[in-house]
């Protein structure tokens, strides 16, 4: 693959930027990890998806940026897509189990993690899109 920066490989980077950084920033406090009202088998799932968020995000980059011959750049990509976009959407399905919220309520009401996890998978696969069409107008030109 190409190593110079395009469009949509940064789209799919960033996706792993917020996948590896986010939850850390997010959860790193007294809402998740330092919360006393938490059990510790609650912050273990918490750090389990912590540490889910960078191994997904490493998987990103890799098939993202890996050097692999010209007819395996759009599986490396929707690879990288698909990687890119678990963490988001298993965070967007945790919303369906019973009895399950989006925040703990001294912490506020609702589901706001829904608008950014959205934005997150809709890059990943935007980011797909334009590389692959970046590649298809290389092949012709």
């Amino acid at each position: 693959m190409v190593s110079s920066p395009s469009v949509g490989r940064v789209l799919l980077s960033l996706s792993a930027l917020v996948s590896s950084a986010g939850a850390f920033l997010a959860d790193w406090n007294e809402t998740h990890i330092y919360n006393p009202r938490w059990p510790p088998h609650a912050k273990f799932h918490n750090g389990q998806t912590m540490s889910m968020g960078v191994a997904l995000a490493v998987a990103t980059l890799y098939y993202t940026w890996r050097t692999v011959p010209s007819s395996q750049r759009r599986e490396s990509l929707f690879t990288a897509a698909v990687f890119g976009s678990i963490y988001f959407i298993s965070a967007l399905s945790a919303i369906l189990y019973p009895d399950s919220k989006g925040m703990d309520p001294e912490f506020g009401e609702g589901f706001v993690q829904a608008g950014p996890f959205s934005a997150c998978v809709l890059m990943n696969w935007v980011g797909y899109w334009m590389e692959i069409r970046r590649l298809r107008a290389e092949k012709i030109h």
